[in-house]
């Protein structure tokens, strides 16, 4: 009778040691397994490739038992770590789990033989206890143990979670629990494990439960500070609640799209991470545009950006800098450093190149500030917004969206861009505008792309660019020379006028001695009352066509915005 389980330990050692001579190999891959492997055909890889992952499934489910038989028999100390421990136990005797895994065979072992009292353990672990009961978290898991389906790694995750999910669910949807988490781990992986939390709350939470989980997580949502990282890009760290990063990605989903461009074979080489950086860059943009048109004085806007930078070194690298025409007197003794700083923000002392401001300067709010010898401010200048709200309205009008070839961004999204930069001398008129795209925006800056303003051809366009890399600065010397004929012909027509007037003005003592005849005046008055009912219904009917484009647009947008919800 004592032969009994003596020949049942040989057999199943004879077993296990002709399952390891089965797969053993050398280093040249030398072995069973290897002198028939090529030999094998598509099915039968298949087959063995099953067979294999089986065999490793219960073996691994067999370290698991003899890890909690050895603990629950005392064979070494009660002791998590150091030595003689169940984690360096089972490091000696399986090396390959020194890799990974052994801590976690060690736990779930360990877990199991402490959940039972002497003499309640039976041949198939604790006979009593959580571990042994079919309606428990852990007795489920156990049992899928045992088989082999489920691993230590992700046995430990599922009594993790239904441990943390216990109080708020509904105790008879437990043990549904409990195996939902384990059937999706084992499709899915351990760490996929926590991301069904949510939903299981939803669906088999207590009462109002799902919403006190709602209302918690608001205090865990966070943005951090700016960090710049060695000196390169500024990163953030971002948290958000359900409902926070559902309206971020309905704002930045449609935005950070590929778009690749039909019309002129470009294709969208940005990453995806560029693309939803840019996107989001795009929004606050348009929040912060929309901010600063609903004040009087877009400089004090609460979005305004303030950068400090030498206005030389704005005006750098161009040839034509020296005019000074329509540039600021920035009266300042002290040497530039060559780039511009942020300033009243957690963005404090960002530095940004020159060609970016002057990319910024396109279409923004320029606050002259004269400085001392020394730093200190001396005046402080009124904000000037370079293209008024008029004509941003008649801009979306003319163009109706981004004017980059194969472009098609609303009107809304898109920034009005000077032609000629207005650090270069441009002016801020329609005839030297252009709404472009804030990705198409930056495009064109590096490129140094420039575009002309026409009368409607047979598309309805009125701007066609020249995509020829340094078309702008090939064509500036002519554009800028054009635009001084043009002041210099306005300033004589000025003073050619404040001539005249002068001389009407002045004349002898008796004011009425040189007063033209009645019917000339007449006349005058007839004319200047035609000019300006002319001038005002003129007026009119451009405020009225600029609203009805506005309401168009909006229409457009909102029909548009529609069919996408629709869609999705």
């Amino acid at each position: 009778m004592n032969e009994t389980p003596a020949t049942d330990i040989a057999r199943l050692r004879a077993a296990l040691e002709g399952a390891r001579d089965a797969l053993v190999s050398d280093g040249s891959g030398a072995g069973p397994l290897g002198d028939v492997l090529t030999r094998l055909n598509g099915p039968e890889l298949a087959e063995f490739m099953a067979l294999m992952d089986d065999v490793k499934a219960r073996a691994a489910a067999g370290q698991i038992r003899v890890t909690a038989e050895a603990s629950h028999r005392g064979e070494f100390t009660s002791a998590r770590r150091g030595e003689g421990s169940v984690h360096s136990w089972v490091r000696e005797h399986a090396p390959s789990l020194q890799q990974d895994g052994a801590g976690q065979v060690a736990q779930l072992a360990q877990d199991v033989a402490c959940s039972v009292p002497g003499g309640l353990w039976s041949t198939a672990g604790p006979g009593v206890g959580a571990y042994a009961d079919p309606e428990k978290p852990e007795g489920i898991v156990w049992a899928r143990v045992l088989t082999g389906e489920v691993g230590a790694k992700l046995a430990l995750k599922v009594l993790r979670e239904a441990a943390r999910l216990e109080d708020m669910l509904a105790p008879e949807a437990v043990p549904t629990v409990a195996k939902a988490m384990c059937d999706f781990g084992v499709a899915w992986g351990a760490g996929e494990v926590p991301k069904l939390r949510h939903e299981l709350i939803a669906r088999f939470g207590r009462e109002g439960e799902f919403d006190d989980v709602q209302d918690r997580l608001r205090s865990g949502a966070y943005l951090s500070s700016p960090r710049i990282q060695d000196g390169d890009v500024t990163a953030y760290e971002l948290a958000l609640t359900p409902e926070q990063a559902a309206m971020l990605e309905a704002a930045i989903g449609p935005l950070s799209q590929p778009a690749p461009n039909e019309v002129t074979g470009e294709r969208d080489h940005r990453p995806a991470g560029q693309r939803r950086a840019e996107a989001l860059a795009a929004v606050c943009g348009r929040v912060a545009g929309e901010d600063a048109a609903a004040q009087d004085s877009p400089g004090g806007a609460d979005t305004t950006v303030h950068v400090n930078m030498d206005f030389d070194d704005l005006l750098a690298h161009f040839p034509d800098h020296e005019d000074t025409d329509t540039a600021p007197d920035l009266d300042r003794e002290t040497e530039g450093s060559g780039c511009g700083r942020v300033m009243v923000s957690r963005a404090q002392a960002t530095m940004l190149s020159p060609a970016i401001v002057r990319q910024l300067a396109c279409d923004a709010d320029i606050l002259p500030v004269v400085f001392g010898s020394n730093g200190e401010i001396l005046d402080v200048g009124r904000a000037v917004r370079l293209f008024t709200k008029a004509q941003r309205r008649a801009l979306w009008h003319r163009d109706k969206h981004c004017t980059y070839p194969g472009c098609d961004v609303p009107a809304g999204w898109a920034k009005a861009h000077h032609l000629v930069h207005w650090v270069d001398g441009g002016d801020s008129d329609l005839a030297n505008a252009a709404l472009l795209c804030q990705r198409h925006h930056t495009h064109v800056h590096d490129k140094r792309f420039i575009a002309t303003v026409h009368p409607p051809d047979e598309h309805g366009r009125c701007v066609t660019w020249d995509l020829t890399p340094g078309s702008y600065d090939r064509d500036l010397p002519a554009r800028l020379n054009r635009i001084h004929r043009e002041r210099a012909k306005q300033r004589a027509t000025a003073e050619q006028g404040a001539a005249e007037r002068a001389r009407l003005d002045t004349g002898p003592p008796d004011p009425w001695a040189n007063e033209p005849p009645e019917d000339v005046i007449e006349a005058w008055i007839d004319e200047w009352t035609a000019e300006e009912q002319d001038r005002e219904r003129l007026e009119a009917q451009r405020e009225a066509q600029i609203d009805d484009a506005l309401a168009t647009m909006l229409d457009e947008e909102r029909t548009l915005g529609e069919s996408r919800a629709n869609t999705g």
